[in-house]
C-alpha cells in the first residue's frame, strides 16, 4: 500500500499533491450530505482562501436528519475552530482537505513527520532556526503547502 497517491513527485519535498482533487464545494457536499445550492450559498471568501461559517455548520449539526452526517460535521467544525484556525468563526478549506484524506483512509501524518524531520535537519545544518511545537508546526505546514 502506498502512502501517497500522486502522479508527479518533487525532488525537494517528501510529498506531492494529487492532480485530480475534488473542489471545496464537492468536499463539503460529501461531508455534510447537503446539495450544491446549500453549500454554494454558504461558502465565503476570507482573505486568500475559501471558508464556511461555523454558524452554518452548527445549524446543520442541530437540524440534520442523518445522524452520521451530524457526527461528520461536528469534528469538522471543532478542527476548523480549534486546531486549524485561520479566519475567525469560519472553517477553512484546508480542514476539508484533511477530512477528505481521512475518509479515503489516507493519512497525512507520515508525510508531515518526514517534512518535519527534513526541516529540523536543515535547521540543524544551517545552525539556526527553532522548533515551534506540534499544533503550530502542523498549522504552519498546512499554510505552506495548500
Amino acid at each position: 500500500m502506498a502512502l501517497l497517491r500522486c502522479s508527479k513527485f518533487h525532488v525537494d519535498r517528501a510529498y506531492s499533491k494529487a492532480v485530480n482533487v475534488p473542489t471545496f464545494l464537492k468536499k463539503l457536499m460529501h461531508i455534510t450530505g447537503m446539495n450544491e445550492q446549500w453549500v454554494a450559498a454558504r461558502i465565503k471568501q476570507k482573505g486568500d482562501s475559501k471558508c464556511i461559517p461555523c454558524k452554518s455548520l452548527k445549524d446543520l449539526i442541530l437540524a440534520h436528519l442523518d445522524t452520521k452526517k451530524r457526527v461528520d460535521v461536528f469534528p469538522l467544525s471543532i478542527y476548523g475552530l480549534v486546531v486549524f484556525p485561520k479566519a475567525l468563526g469560519h472553517v477553512d478549506k484546508v480542514v476539508t482537505d484533511l477530512f477528505d484524506w481521512l475518509d479515503k483512509r489516507v493519512t497525512p501524518v507520515p508525510t508531515i513527520l518526514v517534512e518535519t524531520f527534513r526541516s529540523l535537519n536543515a535547521c540543524r545544518k544551517a545552525g539556526k532556526g527553532r522548533f515551534i511545537g506540534c499544533a503550530q508546526l502542523l498549522l504552519a505546514w498546512f499554510h505552506n503547502h495548500f
